[in-house]
């Protein structure tokens, strides 16, 4: 039973007459690099020996400033986008206040399709999770709290495409940043 727990650590796990490396294959290893660097930190999955604990350290320290500065320039562009758009309205139809507000709104409705309504209707269909669930999944990760109580691509007992984690991973990245500027946002009207 030991040998089965460890096994299962690992990242083995039994899929019908097969095993599979799910965990530790591309996507898995790509899903577990970003929500490293993004500091989410499920805690599913780590390191167990002391020169992979080394290489996360290393990765960390590297990976960590580079995504914040990922982050902000994904930010920025989308920040550029919405100011652009906000312009071209108030040209073509002549508005002044009024199109930067639209626009405002507009990004904000768009990210919350994007990245907090609808994902959770994929992790309703991928992982059977109930919509609120996949609600809070969405939240926690995007906000980098990142519990653990809810991960995408665990279940031994369901198949995940192999783009799957893939798609999840730049979710993270953008709804991140989107993210952050509505958390910029709200610090704005704050103070």
């Amino acid at each position: 039973l030991q040998g089965i727990i460890q096994a299962y650590k690992s990242g083995i796990t039994l899929q019908g007459n097969t095993t599979s490396l799910g965990r530790w294959d591309y996507s898995g290893s790509f899903f577990f690099s970003i929500s490293a660097i993004t500091t989410i930190g499920y805690g599913n999955l780590s390191p167990s020996t002391v020169v992979g604990r080394i290489f996360c350290i290393m990765f960390a320290l590297f990976g960590i400033p580079l995504n914040l500065v990922l982050l902000n320039e994904i930010g920025h562009l989308m920040l550029l986008g919405v100011q652009h758009c906000a312009r071209r309205l108030e040209e073509v139809f002549h508005w002044q206040n009024k199109a930067s507000l639209l626009m405002k709104t507009g990004a904000l409705v768009t990210g919350l399709l994007l990245f907090l309504l609808l994902p959770p209707l994929l992790f309703s269909d991928k992982e059977g999770w109930s919509y609120e669930e996949g609600f809070y999944y969405s939240f926690i990760t995007l906000s980098t709290i990142g519990f653990g109580d809810y991960v995408i691509g665990m279940n031994p007992d369901r198949t995940y495409p192999s783009w799957y984690k893939n798609v999840i991973s730049l979710w993270i990245l953008f709804g991140m940043a989107w993210l952050a500027l509505v958390i910029k946002f709200c610090i704005n009207l704050l103070e």
